[in-house]
């Protein structure tokens, strides 16, 4: 599907999803963006917007994994995104500022979107 930005009569900028069914027919989903909570919707164009300016992912996966949020739900949005940004961290790329949980070592880099400890094997998905 495509993630669309429209405009309002009145000016106000909308985001529409728009996906083909299996027939080739388009459907379309107006106002996206107030289908979800606001909170979450600010984090979503945050991360989009240090993408589109060329930030590496490994940084915003830090960046998302530093956050101090409170609650519990937050929480589990915040490590499903990085999580999901996790796969698209070029591979070799080291790991900065974590521990194998196996050995303790630094050494970690990421490897197939899991971090992956040089020292000892030891590898984390998720």
């Amino acid at each position: 599907g495509l993630i669309i930005k429209n405009r309002t009569e009145d000016g106000a900028s909308r985001y529409d999803f728009q996906y083909k069914n299996a027939r080739g027919y388009k459907t379309t989903i107006e106002g996206l963006s107030h289908k979800f909570d606001p909170e979450y919707w600010n984090y979503a164009k945050l991360i989009s917007g240090t993408l589109r300016h060329g930030m590496p992912i490994e940084k915003i996966v830090d960046l998302i994994n530093s956050l101090q949020l409170d609650s519990e739900q937050i929480n589990t949005w915040k490590n499903g995104v990085a999580r999901a940004l996790k796969r698209y961290v070029a591979d070799g790329v080291t790991a900065k500022g974590q521990k194998c949980s196996n050995c303790k070592s630094t050494n970690l880099i990421y490897q197939e979107g899991c971090l992956t400890c040089t020292d000892c094997g030891s590898s984390k998905c998720g």
